[in-house]
């Protein structure tokens, strides 16, 4: 009986040892991929209202809904992946932590490169830390750090004259 009992006890010991921590595929998103020359996150655009974004990517870490109550206008924050959109505004951003794929290499280039020529042409509007490029779709604005590298991006179909930025 013992030994049946010992067989019984190491069998299910197995059983438990062998056991994995599985992480759970709900809300996750896999790579984000922006397409600053399509103007587009996974495929989705600066148009897009809270609830199509919401559907297309549920891996959201935060939502302020687009009411008077609320300070931009509305927004959706994917933080894990450092990309904000802000719906009742019009425009993506992607900040220096972004981790996903850029479809043209924009973060960290330096402001008077020959890259960001060839790729956006010359800046239609310039400040101390910022330009802004205007595009088929509506504009990009790039951010630059202390350094003149581009630290965040701001895409939208609006345009210069009618943008309103989230201050």
């Amino acid at each position: 009986m013992k030994p049946l009992l010992l067989l019984v006890v190491c069998f299910l010991t197995m059983q438990v040892t062998q056991a994995q921590l599985k992480t759970s595929t709900q809300n996750q998103c896999g790579t984000f991929v922006v397409d600053i020359l399509e103007g587009k996150v996974n495929g989705i655009t600066p148009k897009y209202n809270q609830a199509q974004i919401k559907s297309a990517l549920t891996c959201f870490t935060s939502v302020e809904p687009e009411d008077a109550t609320s300070k931009c206008g509305g927004l959706i924050s994917y933080k894990n992946q450092d990309v904000y959109f802000y719906t009742g505004r019009h425009y993506i951003e992607i900040r220096d932590k972004f981790k996903g794929k850029l479809s043209i290499p924009l973060m960290g280039a330096t402001r008077n490169s020959s890259v960001l020529f060839k790729l956006l042409g010359n800046p239609k509007m310039k400040d101390t830390n910022w330009d802004q490029y205007d595009t088929y779709y509506g504009l990009v604005i790039l951010y630059y750090n202390k350094l003149n590298k581009v630290n965040k991006i701001q895409f939208s179909t609006e345009t210069s004259a009618t943008i309103n930025l989230c201050q």
